[in-house]
C-alpha cells in the first residue's frame, strides 16, 4: 500500500479493521487504484427518475448485468445501486468490482418541497451481497431532515459494526431554499459537514456554484473574504469543510451534460484537493464504447495523464 493511500486511511483513527480494508478496497481497485482518487459508478436513476428517462438514451442499460460489466471495464472504483440491481448480478460478478448498496430511494411520481426517501435495504442484505459500503441519501434542508439523520445514525451504527464504509450523499432540498440555494456554495458546504459529523467516511455533494443562499453566511465570506470565484476555490472550500479534507468527498456528474464542462469541473475537483467523482447519467447514457473514453478522459485527469 503506498504512502497516500495510508495517509488517507489515517484520517480514519476511530475506524476498525474492516472498515479500514474496505476503504482500502474502493481506494485501490481500477484504473485509478493508489491514486487517492475515485470514480465511482452509481445506477440509482431507473428508481429515482424511472426505466425510460434512466435507460431509454442506451437500452443496453435497462439490463442490471451491463452496469456490472461495464464498471468493470471502465475501471470505475465502486458501483452503487439500489438492492434489485445489485442482486440481479453479485452473484456472477462477485469480486470484480466493488458493490455499494443504495440503503434509500425515491421516487419521482410524487413530488415535494420537503423530500424523503424509504429505506429500501438493510445492512444484512449488503453483507449478503458482499458490499464493501452502504451508502444513504440526506436532504439537509427538509422538513424531514431530523427523521432522515435518524435513520442514518442506526443504519451507520450497524454498518460500522460489522466494518462496512458509509457513503451519504448529501443533497441540500427544502421548502426553506431556493432552486438555486441547493448548489448554493454556503449550502453545499454545510450540507458536507453534516454528513462527516453524522460519521459518513465518504461524502457526496453537487458541485457548488458562487451563488451564497444564506443572508448571515454572506456576512462571514464577506468578512474574512473566503476565496470563491472558481470552481476550484469553492471545491478547496467544500474540501475544508469536511474535516478540512479529513473526510473522503466527491462531487456528482449530474444530469448528462457538454463533456467539455464536466472534464472542467474534474479538472476543478482536482485542482480543488478532492477525491473524485460520481458519475452515472453522463456515462450510461451514452453508447458503451462513447462512455469508456469519456470516463477514460476524466481519469487520465485524476490521474494527472491529461491536463
Amino acid at each position: 500500500m503506498n504512502a497516500r493511500i495510508q495517509e488517507i486511511l489515517g484520517y480514519y483513527q476511530d475506524a476498525s479493521p474492516g472498515i479500514l480494508t474496505n476503504l482500502s478496497r474502493l481506494l485501490n481497485h481500477g484504473t485509478l487504484g493508489g491514486t487517492g482518487k475515485l470514480v465511482i459508478l452509481p445506477v440509482d436513476q431507473g428508481f429515482e427518475h424511472g426505466p425510460a428517462r434512466s435507460f431509454a438514451p442506451n437500452p443496453p442499460g435497462y439490463n442490471p448485468h451491463y452496469h456490472f460489466e461495464f464498471g468493470i471495464t471502465a475501471g470505475c472504483n465502486a458501483y452503487a445501486a439500489p438492492l434489485g440491481f445489485l442482486e440481479a448480478g453479485a452473484t456472477e460478478f462477485a469480486g470484480q468490482i466493488p458493490l455499494i448498496l443504495k440503503m434509500n430511494n425515491s421516487e419521482s411520481l410524487y413530488s415535494s418541497k420537503n423530500p424523503c426517501s424509504a429505506v429500501t435495504a438493510s445492512v444484512t442484505d449488503a453483507l449478503r451481497l458482499g458490499c464493501s459500503a452502504v451508502g444513504y441519501t440526506i436532504y439537509p434542508g427538509s422538513a424531514f431532515a431530523k427523521d432522515m439523520y435518524e435513520d442514518l445514525r442506526e443504519i451507520a451504527e450497524e454498518a460500522k459494526s460489522y466494518g462496512l464504509a458509509v457513503v451519504v450523499w448529501s443533497y441540500p432540498r427544502g421548502a426553506g431554499l431556493s432552486k438555486e440555494g441547493e448548489t448554493a456554495i454556503d449550502v453545499v458546504a454545510y450540507a458536507a459537514q453534516i454528513a462527516a459529523q453524522l460519521g459518513a467516511h465518504i461524502v457526496k455533494v453537487k458541485m457548488p456554484t458562487s451563488h451564497i443562499e444564506q443572508a448571515e453566511a454572506k456576512k462571514i465570506y464577506t468578512a474574512r473574504r473566503v476565496p470563491l470565484a472558481t470552481a476550484a476555490e469553492r471545491v478547496r472550500h467544500v474540501v475544508q469543510s469536511t474535516f478540512d479534507g479529513r473526510r473522503i468527498i466527491i462531487f456528482s456528474g449530474g444530469a448528462k451534460g457538454d463533456d467539455k464542462k464536466i472534464f472542467d469541473e474534474v479538472r476543478a475537483i482536482r485542482t480543488g484537493g478532492g477525491y473524485g467523482s460520481i458519475i452515472g447519467r453522463n456515462s450510461f447514457q451514452r453508447q458503451k464504447r462513447t462512455a469508456l473514453k469519456f470516463l477514460d478522459t476524466i481519469m487520465k485527469i485524476y490521474a494527472g495523464k491529461l491536463k
